[in-house]
Formats: C-alpha cells, sequence, structure tokens
C-alpha cells in the first residue's frame, strides 16, 4: 500500500529528530511495527484469496499498535504535537483505507 509507505518516509524524518535516550527504544520499535504493518500489506495484496484476510487483519493491528507507539512518543515529549498530528491523520487514513479493503474481502451474508 503506497500511502502506508509514505507514511513510513515521514516517520523516518522524524524519527533523526528523536531525542538519543529514545530513539533506540521506542524509536526502534516503532520503526520495527511500521515495516512490518507494510510487511503484512504487501504480503495480503500478493495472497492467495484464502489468506489474504489474515494478511490484511495483521497489518491492522500493527498500523494500530503504530497509532499507540506514536502517541507514547508524544506523551514522553519524544514527538512533538504538529509531528504526532501529522502522522495520525495520516495513519487514520490508512486505518479507513484497510478497513474498507477488509470490508470488500469479508464474505457477504446471503440474503434469507
Amino acid at each position: 500500500m503506497l500511502k502506508l509507505k509514505d507514511v513510513y518516509g515521514v516517520w523516518q524524518e522524524y524519527l533523526t529528530h528523536f531525542p538519543k535516550q529514545n530513539r533506540y527504544t521506542l524509536g526502534n520499535k516503532t520503526d520495527e511495527v511500521f515495516l512490518l504493518a507494510i510487511e503484512y500489506c504487501f504480503l495480503a495484496s500478493y495472497a492467495h484469496k484464502d489468506t489474504k484476510l489474515i494478511h490484511l487483519e495483521r497489518c491492522i493491528s500493527r498500523v494500530d499498535l503504530l497509532k499507540l507507539l506514536l502517541q507514547l512518543a508524544w506523551e514522553i515529549r519524544a514527538l512533538d504535537a504538529k509531528k504526532y498530528r501529522v502522522l495520525g491523520e495520516q495513519l487514520q487514513e490508512v486505518g479507513r483505507m484497510l478497513g474498507g479493503w477488509k470490508k470488500g474481502l469479508e464474505p457477504k451474508n446471503s440474503p434469507s
């Protein structure tokens, strides 16, 4: 998903300005979760119909975890409010896109 990749690019710019005391702990963990989300999204895009939803759900859970990690970074002042808002808004958009994709994959209830 290109949007998620774009958000990761923004994150990489912000990571260089993370306080040194948080860069190698919270910063690295956030970076790792970003990469996992991108990986699961990639896998979902190429997965067989039977396993696509599993990868997509993993991606969605990683995006939700990213939101939590970024909130934590903001709360401990490792990330300023403007950067937190930018990343948060972009991740909200990614979440909506992933939710729509998931909804399209879920089995439809047949009319009775």
